[in-house]
């Protein structure tokens, strides 16, 4: 039985992908070379490896146990590969990096940006989700550092406080409740909301602090980003909630107003989280040093 690396990066891709196309895409490989393989490694280990449907794909029992130490082996050469760049030999690095909206908008940019600048032969994979995604793709070894919310199940991870993301009520510069220094969501809940789409985490995590008092908020429309948000409540169509990175940002050039909000759930963190630090490639861990050593004091 051999596999080379070509064999084991399009496995995991079409596991991955859950097709054989969609991991032949992913390799840069025709599908017919693709399937050519995937029965090769079949009738080289004697068994089947997939499951095939018209939906796709999904692993055999075997074809699980294959991509738990395809992942290992792809790791430890990725780790091979940024160490030995250390010692000048050329080779390019890769992190891969999947973040929550408020980490990749509001926190990320100038942290990302400087590491790039100081280590000029690493690439950077980064994606958006949901934090309850990235933890799951983390354990799964899908990607090398999440950044999440604190409220995500971090369970089994190495986690580290990133950075403070505490939740604000912005208002129209003028309102009857600009004058408060703090307040607490029951005080705002006949208020009229501008939300973020559905699906948002944020705004499901209000909306579930709203039921539990309850309530249901009314949202007078709902829009994409935390500066729209701000754009919106700026104008007067109604109130929001965001976090505080982004109130401050817009507020530079908004005419909004920025209220703490006192329930204890908006009293939030952003963690970076990893399976193993021993386990990230050099490179990994470099960007994990850099987030944390950019942190700024008390985060």
């Amino acid at each position: 039985m051999r596999f080379d690396l070509t064999d084991l990066r399009l496995f995991v891709h079409i596991i991955e992908s859950g097709t054989i196309t969609g991991g032949a895409a992913r390799t840069h490989m025709t599908l017919a070379s693709a399937s050519q393989r995937v029965i090769g490694m079949e009738e080289s280990l004697g068994a089947p490896l997939l499951l095939r449907a018209k939906q796709g794909v999904t692993p055999t029992e075997a074809g699980r146990t294959l991509m738990h130490h395809a992942r290992v082996v792809l790791e430890q050469i990725e780790r091979m590969r940024g160490e030995l760049g250390a010692y000048g030999a050329g080779l390019q690095g890769h992190v891969r990096m999947l973040c929550n909206t408020s980490a990749i908008t509001e926190h990320l940019p100038d942290v990302l940006s400087s590491f790039l600048v100081a280590h000029p032969r690493v690439s950077v994979d980064l994606e958006e989700r949901p934090s309850a995604e990235i933890v799951d793709a983390v354990r799964a070894g899908h990607c090398d550092i999440g950044i999440v919310s604190d409220a995500a199940d971090v369970e089994g991870l190495r986690h580290f406080v990133f950075r403070r993301d505490d939740l604000l009520l912005v208002v129209p510069r003028g309102h009857a409740l600009s004058r408060r220094r703090r307040i607490a969501l029951n005080e705002i809940l006949d208020c009229e909301f501008v939300g973020l789409g559905q699906g948002s985490p944020l705004q499901e995590l209000v909306a579930m602090q709203a039921r539990r008092l309850g309530r249901r908020l009314f949202f007078r429309v709902r829009v994409r980003s935390f500066e729209a948000v701000c754009r919106m409540v700026e104008k007067g169509v109604g109130v929001g909630i965001v976090p505080r990175a982004a109130a401050d940002r817009c507020a530079a050039s908004m005419k909004i107003g920025r209220i703490a909000i006192a329930d204890a759930w908006a009293a939030r963190c952003l963690l970076a989280c990893v399976r193993r630090e021993d386990d990230l490639a050099l490179n990994a861990r470099r960007m994990l040093e850099h987030l944390l050593s950019a942190a700024p004091a008390g985060a």
